[in-house]
């Protein structure tokens, strides 16, 4: 049917599109020096604080002066503060300083919805379904409870200890727990799984320091169980390191193939070329894309396409083709400069046009949904798409820059899909909560997920209790929507309630069992 929730709330996607689309970093870079007097800006800022009629906050004055300079040149440069610096970085590292667990706040309790593998709340005992008491003797439960309390009292330095009391269902009093704040592993790979016998699933949301890791171990896994085809999902995934692009570019690749190259005013060209180590240098490919692949994942589907290494299906992608450099300033705050354009092999440069302005630039995937792009395949594959000259793959096949790549395969997007109401329920966590309070018998009669999946359905009937349910949080919810958006309610339920007993892996078999795109990569590489 469809991939995960997160990708097809374009709302939310859009609000977002200045910071986290199209991210991809270079190697990192350290701006640290003492700016004197002569430059204007600081001369500016030094002279209102001193001189102006009324005391003014001059950090917020910086840091929008920045970011209107900024404006003037490019979507993708932005300045990050500290605390947003720390957090964009810890997902592309791989890891992050905490517990390792989410959680939905129902009424007045807190109930741990996952809890992940290798963190210290996972070491430590703690399980899905778990309901919180109290955090360092703080009443938790039976009082009203906001994010943002419950966030301070989990946050904390690494290697400080936090005492968390428990209730767990079925087990009579409660469970005490000592954690230790400490890292926590975060894998790109949302899903890894053998689709049939020949055919492996792979599905990515970011290019992270550990990314080529996790896939060779998913793929020599799924190898030794006689795969040899693969369908390698990036739809959605918005780019992150370069580094990261090329190296799983190379996993397909034979040595000496170009995979892509930089060059800017102020950068020489460098080229990136495959090696002899990839481990699926030879099997079956198709890689899955749409309107929010970018950047990193355009690297790869560019290579993969150019170099006729494999079959694209989906979409028309997002348009990024800047390389930004990360400048780290003394108090945490960092700059993300574009220093660079990348080109794939034959040469194109598929960075769409933001001299109409950064506005304009944002609502261009919106644009492409007016013109009918999302779903006419005569549309999504026009020429006029780019208007730019062709370029030739490396069996002389044509292909255009200027605006994104173009799938080989097109697969229309589902408008019911994108019904505002549905984003509105996962915002609330609201199929998540209606897992916890109302399918937990459901899912204790399911020892086994492959029976869960194949045996449960839900219902209408299940639906409109839902909807009742959902009322309680969204006091107006349009009717045709409802109706429109049934069959993916009935998905998303079936699939979070998977995700709350048996992890991502599990929801993304839910999410995939009939999707349109997978059954065309299965029959383009068959």
């Amino acid at each position: 049917m469809k991939q995960a929730a997160s990708v097809i709330f374009r709302t939310v996607i859009l609000l977002l599109a200045g910071i986290t689309i199209g991210l991809l970093i270079s190697k990192p870079g350290y701006l640290a020096r003492t700016v004197n007097g002569n430059h204007k800006i600081d001369s500016i800022l030094y002279v209102i604080k001193h001189h102006y009629v009324d005391n003014v906050a001059t950090d917020t004055l910086e840091i929008k002066a920045i970011n209107s300079v900024l404006t003037q040149l490019d979507p993708h440069s932005v300045f990050l503060p500290r605390q947003q610096a720390q957090t964009v970085n810890e997902k592309l590292e791989g890891t992050f300083n905490g517990l390792g667990i989410e959680y939905v706040l129902l009424r007045d309790t807190m109930f741990i919805t996952q809890v992940y593998p290798g963190s210290p709340a996972a070491c430590s005992g703690l399980v899905n379904g778990d309901r919180v008491i109290t955090i360092n003797q703080h009443q938790i439960a039976g009082k009203p409870l906001t994010t943002d309390f419950v966030n301070q009292q989990l946050k904390g330095e690494q290697g400080s200890h936090v005492i968390m009391e428990v209730k767990r269902n079925a087990t009579p009093g409660f469970k005490k727990f000592n954690l230790i704040r400490g890292p926590v592993p975060l894998s790109s790979l949302d899903a890894a799984y053998n689709l049939n016998q020949q055919t492996g699933y792979v599905k990515l949301s970011k290019f992270a320091s550990t990314t080529d890791t996790d896939f060779r171990k998913a793929v020599n896994q799924m190898k030794s169980t006689g795969v040899d085809q693969l369908v390698l999902d990036l739809r959605g995934n918005r780019g992150g390191y370069l580094g990261a692009a090329t190296a799983l570019a190379d996993e397909f690749l034979t040595k000496g193939k170009l995979i892509v190259f930089t060059k800017g005013a102020h950068e020489e060209r460098t080229d990136y070329f495959a090696t002899d180590s990839g481990i699926f240098q030879q099997g079956k490919l198709a890689l899955l894309i749409d309107e929010y692949s970018a950047s990193a994942s355009e690297i790869v589907a560019g290579a993969i396409q150019d170099l006729d290494r494999g079959v694209l299906v989906g979409r028309r992608s997002f348009g990024k083709g800047l390389v930004q450099q990360q400048f780290v300033f003394g108090d945490g705050s960092a700059l993300n400069l574009s220093v660079a354009r990348y080109y794939t092999p034959s040469g194109r440069s598929i960075q769409k046009s933001y001299k109409d302005g950064i506005e304009e630039y944002r609502k261009e995937i919106g644009d492409r949904e007016q013109k009918g792009e999302l779903t006419s395949e005569e549309k999504n594959l026009s020429e006029d798409a780019f208007k730019t000259k062709a370029f030739h793959t490396q069996s002389g096949r044509r292909v255009y820059g200027g605006g994104g790549i173009m799938p080989d395969v097109f697969v229309p997007d589902d408008p019911a899909a994108n019904v505002a109401l549905l984003g509105e329920l996962s915002h609330n966590q609201l199929y998540t909560a209606y897992a916890i309070d109302h399918l937990q018998p459901v899912l204790s009669s399911f020892s086994v997920f492959d029976e869960y999946i194949k045996d449960f359905t839900v219902s209408d009937a299940r639906v409109d209790e839902f909807i009742v349910y959902a009322s309680k949080t969204l006091k107006e919810m349009d009717s045709a929507e409802i109706k429109l958006a049934k069959p993916y309610i009935k998905l998303y339920l079936k699939a979070f309630a998977a995700r709350f007993k048996w992890g991502n892996s599990a929801y993304f078999k839910v999410l995939n069992q009939n999707d349109a795109a997978i059954s065309k990569a299965l029959a383009a590489i068959k």
